[in-house]
């Protein structure tokens, strides 16, 4: 599901939103979910799962193409776990 997907769906399911409506409750939903994370804090939404960020060390890796050697530099990367409720409703419905 994309955003523009999920603000439409938002829009049918909820008769009394405008469809603008929709759009500037799910931008303010990630924009301060993506502000969280940049400030370091994890995410925790209940019944579907948590938001945090794992550290990456820096290392050396190489090029694909030429086999050269490149150093990658120390990274932190968000990472999401999901919760027993959202597995439990995936597994049932693979």
């Amino acid at each position: 599901m994309t955003k523009s997907e999920l603000v439409s769906h938002l829009a049918t399911r909820f008769p009394q939103l405008v469809l603008k409506d929709a759009d500037y409750a799910v931008k303010m939903i990630l924009d301060a979910m993506a502000g969280a994370l940049a400030g370091g804090h994890r995410i925790e939404i209940r019944g579907f799962g948590s938001f945090a960020l794992n550290y990456r060390p820096p290392r050396v890796s190489r090029n694909p193409k030429s086999g050269e050697k490149v150093h990658v530099s120390a990274k932190r990367v968000p990472h999401f776990k999901a919760g027993k409720e959202l597995r439990e409703r995936v597994d049932i419905a693979v």
